[in-house]
């Protein structure tokens, strides 16, 4: 069995102690895809070290996360259209926007999170997009953006069952993680009601561990959990889960 984690930070600070050992977990679970979003410029550097410790597994995003808008993200901006200029990556992202810790860059979040979805439907890539508390948001510039080039992943889906088909109508696979392995996650009262083709799975690691996992540091090789917790909800076994949202996977990565 190969399992995709299709959102996972293995270049955080968080595993500056273990990094290739947990990496290594991972692989030796099973998950031996590995995508690593970018956040900002600060980050670059280390998550080209990353893949080029484990070119086999490892593959990168660009873009600026939302939460790192702020008044030099014209810069940030003009950094990462630098890279898409010259050198490969698989998707833009992540991108979007994130109205949870702090809304004083509304603006500056939405020009920027349409600037990369059009950079995406360019350079033919799909987005990854992080949403926290900017449903509404996010939705009005995807309806703005939508076309048959727009494609990615909803990254870390949290939204009701029908954010989850609103996304899915703008070509877009729901990232699915620990949070369905909550007890108050609420997600998983519905995803049966999505089907499989949809779905990617993803860690977002070192956070949202699963259970039992809970609140602790999360890894990519828990990523098992989750597909646990799918293969329980569509009444398949864990090679299927596998298999599917691999295969998924591929549909929006193209590798």
């Amino acid at each position: 069995m190969i399992f995709t984690d299709t959102h996972t930070h293995l270049n955080s600070e968080q595993f500056d102690e273990d990094r290739n050992k947990m990496i290594q977990r991972a692989i030796d679970a099973g998950v031996k895809r590995l995508f690593i979003p970018s956040i900002d410029s600060k980050y670059t550097q280390s998550m080209f070290e990353v893949a080029e410790a484990f070119p086999q597994h490892v593959h990168l995003m660009m873009g600026v996360h939302p939460t790192h808008i702020k008044e030099n993200y014209k810069e940030e901006l003009a950094i990462a259209r630098e890279w898409l200029e010259t050198k490969k990556f698989i998707a833009v992202g992540e991108i979007g926007m994130d109205l949870y810790w702090d809304n004083t860059y509304i603006k500056e979040q939405k020009e920027a999170f349409k600037t990369q979805i059009q950079w995406a439907k360019e350079f033919g890539l799909p987005i990854n997009i992080h949403c926290r508390n900017a449903f509404t948001e996010v939705f009005e510039i995807l309806e703005e953006e939508k076309s048959e080039t727009l494609f990615g992943i909803f990254h870390c889906f949290t939204g009701t069952l029908e954010d989850a088909k609103k996304a899915i109508s703008y070509n877009l696979k729901l990232g699915i993680g620990g949070v369905a392995t909550f007890k108050n996650g609420k997600i998983d009262q519905f995803l049966a009601e999505i089907p499989l083709e949809h779905i990617v799975l993803e860690t977002d690691a070192p956070y949202l561990a699963p259970t039992p996992f809970r609140g602790k540091r999360n890894e990519s090789c828990y990523l098992i959990n989750i597909a646990e917790k799918l293969a329980s909800i569509y009444n398949k076994n864990l090679a299927e889960i596998a298999e599917i949202t691999t295969q998924n996977s591929k549909a929006v990565f193209k590798i």
